[in-house]
């Protein structure tokens, strides 16, 4: 269930504290993965849920950890994000999905900077 995969993902909001391993998974990878789990309660209990969880986790912390240091040294950001952000799985997923195929071997992490970029800009002024 398709459900129960988004409530996992917007309990779990976007900027929690989030592991700090390397961004290595691509757009294309996640998608691939994400196509294997089956939309039904025992998806949490996979293996590959739970990594594609991580890396949506840790790439919220490493944008949330870019942004706080942009603004704690005066420079301007490339998007203006409120306090929290939450993203459900059905919304990441026709994100990514909506990526260009020949794009889709950026990485997750600069997947969702894209996002946020085009989901909050900053006020003009």
């Amino acid at each position: 269930m398709r459900t129960v995969f988004a409530a996992f993902v917007m309990a779990s909001a976007l900027m929690s504290a989030g592991t700090a391993s390397a961004q290595t998974m691509t757009v294309r990878e996640f998608l691939t993965t994400a196509d294997r789990i089956p939309r039904n309660p025992t998806a949490l209990l996979r293996s590959d849920a739970r990594r594609l969880l991580r890396e949506v986790e840790t790439a919220g912390q490493t944008l949330k950890t870019e942004y706080d240091a942009a603004r704690a040294a005066g420079r301007q950001t490339a998007y203006c994000r409120p306090e929290r952000v939450r993203i459900g799985a059905d919304e990441l997923l026709a994100r990514f999905n909506g990526i260009p195929e020949g794009r889709r071997g950026i990485s997750v992490t600069q997947a969702m900077r894209e996002w946020m970029i085009a989901r909050y800009p900053c006020p003009a002024g």
